[in-house]
């Protein structure tokens, strides 16, 4: 079996690159999940991947302004995104997330 860290890193790179690519897709589709239960369950959520896409294009010297790595993994604008999809967070999902914020990691 051929173990991730043997292979070449421009492979590697092309895998995770992919996976990244499918993930943001997968999320793109999945509107009915908000980021709040993405954070309450996963520890990230859209903003997260959007913020580590400014990050890494900030580390490598490449223009991206937060609104376009934001549009990148939501697949529309923020505020557009947030006028479709965004729901006031319920109290059990504030509560969640209050919870979930206070457990060591």
């Amino acid at each position: 079996m051929t173990e991730l860290n043997t292979i070449d890193p421009a492979t590697r790179t092309e895998l995770e690159a992919a996976v990244f690519r499918r993930l943001v897709a997968h999320l793109q589709t999945r509107t009915d999940v908000q980021n709040i239960d993405l954070m309450t369950l996963a520890g990230f959520c859209r903003n997260c991947l959007s913020n580590w896409l400014k990050d890494a294009a900030d580390a490598a010297d490449v223009p991206l302004t937060k609104d376009e790595s934001r549009e990148r993994v939501y697949g529309m604008p923020y505020a557009e995104w947030k006028r479709l999809h965004q729901s006031e967070a319920t109290p059990e999902q504030q509560a969640g997330f209050a919870k979930a914020a206070a457990e060591p990691h």
